[in-house]
């Protein structure tokens, strides 16, 4: 800048001593200069890295470890395909990002079930993690056959499966690094004798829980909404929860609300029917709520 306050300064006095030139106009020049000042001492954007002016396909994309931790499990060969089918309704990736489960950790799966997120837990705490995965008889029988296949010649070498009943939980204290519990917080308020299901002394059951964690340990929980408001005892029936009941039992467990998810939210489903309804099944509406054990 100060090359061309220069130039046009020099410029200005050429005109002025050609002859035949036009007569120069002090008022004018310091007029002119002025302004190339007032320009000099405006700041300038900052020069772009090479990285910055690539063309958008060849710049450096950033990397998140945790990110793709969970993405390479989601995409390990070995799992099923009836399993792969889930992922988009389930938003699987989301779900597991947003509990921040990694590799290394040790992980209770509550209520595992037929076991689609523990092979997943599985593959994303790798061999230097580990997986529980935790059912009762009832969800043994519900399951059984996903099961047997699931585990079936040692599949999933770093999973522990473990077997108690209602109000029989028992875990190891300050163990776990974080605990799922997908679709299942509800039946915590179930109650059918048809199937071997007898109600849950829920405190009881969250104290064991919130013990056998680490502190700052995730409590990760996806489950079908009910109207806010409904009775408890209606999980029965619709296999849905209040979130907002769901909420106030774990803080008054201990637990802390670190986050919540909308990643599930389906405002179409207005929480009334049954989640097997054939209306809404695998379209519910879910809440996605993460809780901490505080340090």
């Amino acid at each position: 800048m100060c090359l061309r306050i220069l130039c046009l300064v020099m410029g200005l006095c050429l005109l002025a001593c050609t002859p035949g030139g036009p007569v120069l106009n002090p008022e004018r020049s310091a007029e002119l200069a002025g302004s190339a000042r007032d320009a000099a001492s405006q700041p300038k954007p900052p020069l772009m890295s090479e990285a910055a002016v690539k063309p958008p396909g060849e710049r450096p994309q950033p990397v998140d470890p945790a990110e793709l931790a969970v993405l390479s499990a989601l995409a390990n060969e070995q799992r099923p395909a009836a399993d792969r089918a889930r992922d988009a309704s389930r938003q699987s990736a989301a779900v597991l990002r947003f509990f921040g489960i990694a590799p290394g950790m040790t992980v209770l799966d509550l209520y595992s079930g037929g076991g689609y997120y523990t092979e997943i837990l599985s593959y994303l705490v790798g061999p230097q993690g580990r997986v529980v995965a935790c059912n009762n008889t009832p969800y043994l029988q519900f399951a059984k056959d996903e099961i047997a296949t699931r585990y079936a010649g040692g599949r999933l070498a770093n999973v522990e499966q473990l077997i108690a009943e209602n109000n029989e939980l028992s875990l190891p204290a300050n163990t776990f690094d974080a605990v799922l519990m997908t679709d299942v917080y509800h039946d915590i308020y179930m109650v059918d004798e048809k199937i071997g299901w007898p109600r849950i002394d829920g405190p009881k059951m969250l104290a064991v829980i919130f013990a056998s964690m680490r502190p700052g340990a995730v409590l990760g929980v996806v489950d079908h909404a009910a109207v806010p408001g409904t009775l408890p005892e209606a999980a029965t029936a619709l296999h849905r929860i209040d979130p907002g009941l769901l909420k106030r039992d774990l803080q008054a467990a201990g637990f802390v609300l670190d986050g919540e998810s909308e990643v599930l939210r389906n405002p179409a489903d207005d929480g009334s029917r049954p989640v097997f309804d054939p209306l809404v099944r695998g379209q519910t509406n879910q809440v996605v709520l993460r809780f901490r054990r505080p340090r």
